[in-house]
């Protein structure tokens, strides 16, 4: 779970397995029964009343996936849970995966503790004390007290490593967009040059770069890198020096977001994506990668 909701640059959509690391057979049956398979929503039965007051894992079951990174993008469904009390966040129910940095400080830190290491297409469940949650000011849109023991379940999708990229081989694209210049090679980090005097377009605006292959991106989580420059010539952000791509939601049709406008364009595209100003802040020029359209753990089974 994000430790605070995750941003690109504009207002967008947030160690080792400790059973494998020491935890003993009686830490471990301390840990709530899980009813469901990976993929499933799942429902918890708690031994006691009184939560373990040390982080616990266990792996329910073992995936046969690349290992987790520190650093990756992480793609998971989840459900969160008070120890004894009211589910308060779940993935399932979405029909989405999610996706967080992980092992890097941008999710609470039991998750950082006990993902990284961890076998894509496998379900952990873990018992986070207050101290490897929120703390001691807990989280109050969530309904979690800074006294609250949480229990996840987490279905590891997949992850997405620094070197990710578009199609190398994308078919680039002839035209030009007045004022932004684009520099770089396709499945590399480019640069982007805003023109001094350049005016943000009044709603979000796309241009293919270079045409990727892949199937049309659809509604969903979304897997990209970008380099960004706002229009007042100040560079905005960019996932190949942050060290890990983003995930971001790509709207259904009729809903108006800044991914709106990539619906429809092949995976491994590049893009210039041109957002408008808001709230006394300048637009954005955007070169956005189409990296991938991860499946959740139900679709992959």
């Amino acid at each position: 779970m994000r430790r605070a909701t995750a941003v690109l640059v504009l207002p967008l959509l947030a160690a080792g397995l400790l059973s494998g690391c020491g935890a003993s057979a009686n830490k471990a049956s301390a840990l709530p029964t899980v009813k469901g398979s990976y993929g499933s929503k799942p429902t918890f039965a708690f031994p006691s009343k009184t939560p373990p007051k040390t982080l616990m894992s266990k792996v329910l079951r073992q995936g046969t996936g690349p290992v987790v990174g520190k650093g990756d993008l992480l793609v998971a469904d989840y459900l969160g849970q008070v120890w004894g009390g009211a589910v308060f966040d779940n993935s399932y129910d979405r029909k989405a995966a999610a996706g967080f940095a992980i092992g890097v400080g941008k999710v609470i830190p039991g998750w950082d503790s006990v993902l990284v290491g961890v076998k894509a297409g496998s379900r952990v469940i873990m018992s986070i004390p207050p101290a490897q949650g929120y703390g001691t000011a807990g989280n109050t849109q969530a309904g979690i007290k800074g006294t609250d023991t949480l229990v996840f379940v987490v279905d590891v999708v997949s992850s997405y490593n620094k070197s990710v990229a578009g199609d190398p081989a994308a078919a680039v694209q002839k035209g030009t967009t007045p004022g932004i210049t684009v520099k770089g090679a396709l499945g590399a980090a480019p640069t982007v040059t805003v023109a001094k005097g350049t005016k943000a377009p009044t709603k979000p605006l796309v241009t293919m770069l270079a045409r990727g292959t892949g199937p049309a991106v659809k509604p969903g989580l979304l897997v990209v890198q970008y380099a960004a420059t706002a229009y007042n010539g100040t560079v905005a952000g960019s996932t190949w020096t942050n060290g890990a791509p983003a995930a971001v939601t790509v709207p259904v049709s009729g809903t108006t977001t800044a991914f709106d406008v990539v619906r429809g364009l092949p995976l491994g595209s590049r893009v210039l994506l041109r957002i408008p100003g808001s709230s006394g802040q300048p637009g954005v020029a955007v070169a956005l990668d189409l990296v991938a359209q991860p499946k959740t753990a139900a679709e992959t089974g």
